[in-house]
């Protein structure tokens, strides 16, 4: 079977993350999200699969290819140019990215999915496809009921008794919801579907397309279906699903490396006394780590790989990058150390630099800063030595 995979966009609402990284290759809990994708969509039968890519475009095709290493053949639509010897992404939209393709090669010749490249799911896609086709739909939403508190952050969907889509609604009030089912990002379409999308155009799926088919009164019907869906969709969200892996909420997903302790996992070469640092779980902690003895570790938190943790640091309920260097002096609480940046996860932030705090908080790979103290010290010890 054939699935696209969006992943052309920005990824706005989880900056600064993807100032550096494109959302569907935001690591969580060991891997990136559209890994977890990819390898859903190939237990479920999908063998080829077309991504389309735009805003750092290299950083996925680099790390995927042709998709062999995972029994599956991949493709990629490139939604942009070049200009002066760099890629300049242009994204068409969701629904244009499609017909790009299929203007290019027909590739969707048969019943075909859909679905976004910023969500770790575990949806039965045979109970969707048995749906679609049961109604003769031209075009299905899979859809998941959420929470009446929730339906102000997601597009909702109102159906008849049959479930043929009546009307929308782009993140109404709970007040103002004609239900609690919400549009998951994951799409079953029939090949004609591309008589409603213009050539050349951005266009989009959601706001343009479907309000297109209702009006033209096509076969559009949604499923409800229980499934797991972490959405990565801004820092917030992020942050909430790695905290769920972590805590074992996905059905079948299992943390990488050993489990030295109940709850506690970890990767090759690392260098821990176990016995002589602190740790309640969940905590995973990557391959080539340092944590030195009388470190604090409280979870759920995820300690990248090659990072160091010095004695008497203290790390509660944080998401450490790769490579980071923690201060004994350091107690961090809820927040996210990544590359040069401090977040907490309702995406606020400060660069490590501009505040001075690089000895407390760095690269590991650099060498150690001197605590300002330190430094006041040396200099000065430098002057009584000039002076006689």
């Amino acid at each position: 079977m054939k699935a696209m995979i969006l992943c052309a966009g920005k990824g706005t609402r989880v900056r600064p993350i993807t100032y550096t990284v494109p959302k569907p290759m935001i690591s969580l809990a060991g891997k990136p999200v559209l890994e977890y994708i990819i390898e859903h969509l190939i237990a479920q039968g999908f063998d080829k699969m077309v991504i389309n890519t735009s805003y750092l475009a290299e950083s996925i095709e680099g790390y995927f290819r042709d998709g062999s290493r995972y029994g599956a053949q991949i493709a990629y639509s490139f939604e942009g140019t070049m200009a002066n010897g760099e890629l300049v992404g242009e994204a068409l939209g969701s629904a244009g990215g499609m017909k790009k393709i299929q203007d290019f090669s027909g590739f969707f010749d048969e019943t075909f999915a859909v679905l976004c490249g910023d969500a770790v799911i575990d949806v039965d896609f045979q109970q969707a496809l048995a749906f679609h086709r049961s109604r003769g739909a031209l075009a299905t939403i899979v859809l998941k009921e959420v929470q009446p508190d929730e339906v102000s952050s997601y597009g909702i969907v109102k159906l008849d008794t049959d479930g043929r889509i009546l009307c929308f609604q782009e993140k109404p009030t709970p007040a103002e919801a004609v239900s609690q089912v919400a549009n998951t990002g994951i799409y079953i379409f029939e090949p004609e579907v591309f008589d409603f999308i213009p050539a050349a155009t951005e266009f989009d799926i959601g706001a343009q397309l479907f309000p297109a088919l209702v009006a033209a009164g096509a076969p559009l019907y949604g499923v409800v279906l229980p499934f797991a869906w972490f959405d990565i969709g801004s820092v917030q969200s992020w942050w909430d699903a790695t905290r769920s892996l972590l805590a074992g909420d996905l059905d079948g997903f299992n943390l990488p490396g050993d489990e030295v302790a109940p709850g506690v996992f970890c990767g090759l070469n690392c260098s821990i006394d176990f016995n002589a640092v602190e740790i309640t779980p969940p905590v995973l902690i990557g391959g080539s780590v340092r944590i030195d003895n009388g470190c604090r570790i409280v979870g759920p938190t995820i300690i990248g790989s090659g990072s160091v943790l010095e004695s008497g640091s203290e790390v509660d309920e944080c998401i450490i990058d790769s490579y980071t260097r923690v201060s004994g002096v350091a107690t961090l609480k809820e927040q996210i150390i990544f590359g040069n940046r401090c977040i907490a996860p309702d995406g606020t932030s400060i660069k490590i630099a501009e505040h001075d705090i690089g000895w407390i908080l760095g690269d590991a790979r650099e060498p150690r800063p001197l605590n300002p103290v330190h430094e006041a010290l040396a200099g000065l010890a430098e002057e009584l030595r000039e002076k006689s």
